[in-house]
């Protein structure tokens, strides 16, 4: 109530003072003004008070409904005399973002089609579907440079510096260790500027391999083969095992072995032709570090070897998944022959292990149970179950390895028993043991097939046969 009577004294003023200015043009005198103003009554003010309140409504409605229909053509909105919003045909109007979006030329003038036909706008490449060709070079251009036209540019990369070196080529070995492909290793060879570091990638792959296993030694020999001619010159590598051979005595400190095995890696290069023939009588009353000698010896002694039929490219061997199945089995069938003769289990342990096939351990254990079903004594029976039970504790033979080794014995007992008629007594025998040791469990010692005895018919007295259940 107080805010409407503050507004009512607000608009009479407004009017006094419209009055006031209107009888001043017409010549009117103030006194008659104010006689006037006199008259009106409280409710002619009220009156028109609320008239004009209305008048300012309807113009706000006008005002909002042309920013509307500004924005929005297609609203249909107008405004009735009495100052209601009146609806037209609705149209769908469409969202500010679809707005921004929308390339449709705003002027006035136009038929109304997309800028620069679609080609225009922030972000815009050209038409869809348009198709840049060659730029010409305008000769009268001021900016124009006429040796621009002759140059070729081209990919430079900087030469490897000797701290990144090892940085940078150790990975690429150490990677290659994993997948074999020596195609792989040229290519990203290849693409460093190794420049005088070149000479250095021989030497630092022999010595990673030290430290490697033996299959890894031998990828290493193959990769060698491989670089030399394509990636390094024979130079190259003569210049490598030069530098090896004086730093035997550092990887002495971390490879015990180191000089032996250089001496197999000289042997090797020289059987593949990497290394020349020459290449140890050059060292001949040269020498005077007693680790290079032993290698130089090694190598020398290795290559007459070779002369008497010794294959030095065999020499390290095959990484496990490369060799033939039958290659390990004759492997595996040797070291048992070795450790029943000399029951060094230390020796046959490292022996599997160098085989490097821990998926192929089951045929270990397969042999191994055979061997003791096709002997006559226990001392075969007691030593291969010692050494069973010793990689079973040490977690050599894997638990699913031994089990399958085992499984693969019940599989074959009935065909073993035409060979050896008491393979069911003794696998019997041996399964019992070994679940008393641990080697295996409960489940497993209970699939083991049994041998019963029992008489062809009730008159054949004496006539037995074996069933198998």
């Amino acid at each position: 109530t107080h805010t409407h009577t503050h507004q009512s004294l607000n608009v009479s003023s407004d009017l006094s003072d419209s009055f006031l200015s209107g009888e001043e043009e017409n010549g009117g005198l103030a006194v008659h003004n104010k006689n006037i103003s006199n008259e009106i009554n409280s409710n002619w003010l009220s009156s028109t008070s609320n008239s004009i309140h209305e008048a300012r409504l309807k113009a706000k409605a006008k005002r909002r409904l042309r920013k509307n229909s500004s924005r929005d053509s297609g609203r249909g909105d107008s405004l009735s005399d009495n100052g209601d919003v009146s609806r037209g045909i609705s149209v769908a109007p469409t969202s500010p973002k679809s707005k921004l979006m929308d390339r449709k030329s705003r002027m006035r003038k136009g038929r109304g089609l997309p800028k620069k036909g679609g080609a225009g706008g922030k972000g815009v490449w050209g038409k869809t579907g348009e198709v840049y060709g060659p730029v010409v070079v305008d000769e009268k251009d001021p900016n124009y440079d006429e040796d621009q036209e002759n140059c070729v540019y081209e990919t430079v990369v900087p030469p490897l510096e000797e701290r990144d070196f090892e940085k940078t080529v150790t990975p690429i070995v150490l990677e290659y260790f994993e997948h074999g492909d020596t195609n792989e290793v040229a290519e990203l060879l290849s693409e460093l500027n190794l420049g005088s570091m070149q000479s250095e990638v021989p030497s630092l792959a022999v010595s990673l391999a030290l430290e490697a296993k033996a299959s890894h030694r031998e990828l290493t020999s193959r990769l060698l083969v491989d670089l030399c001619g394509t990636v390094l010159s024979h130079s190259d590598m003569a210049t490598s095992f030069d530098k090896l051979l004086r730093d035997l005595p550092d990887l002495v400190l971390d490879t015990p072995g180191a000089p032996q095995l250089v001496g197999q890696f000289i042997a090797r290069a020289v059987s593949d032709q990497i290394l020349s023939k020459s290449y140890i009588d050059g060292y001949k009353g040269k020498v005077d570090c007693e680790y290079a000698r032993a290698a130089l010896d090694r190598a020398a002694v290795l290559l007459k070897m070779s002369l008497g039929g010794l294959r030095i490219d065999n020499h390290w061997g095959t990484g496990g998944g490369q060799r033939p199945v039958i290659q390990l089995i004759r492997e595996m069938n040797l070291l048992l022959n070795e450790y029943i003769l000399s029951g060094d289990s230390k020796e046959a342990e490292r022996c599997l292990r160098d085989l490097e096939v821990p998926h192929f351990h089951h045929e270990f254990v397969y042999e191994a149970i055979v061997m003791v079903l096709e002997s006559k004594g226990e001392k075969t029976f007691k030593k291969v179950l010692k050494l069973l039970s010793l990689f079973s504790a040490s977690s050599i033979i894997t638990v699913d390895q031994m089990k399958r080794g085992f499984e693969r014995v019940y599989m074959d007992i009935a065909e073993i028993n035409i060979d050896v008629p008491r393979a069911y007594f003794l696998l019997e025998q041996f399964v019992e043991k070994s679940f008393s040791l641990g080697i295996i469990g409960v489940k497993l010692r209970d699939q083991c097939p049994r041998c019963r005895k029992r008489f062809v018919s009730e008159g054949d007295v004496g006539v037995v046969k074996f069933d198998r259940y």
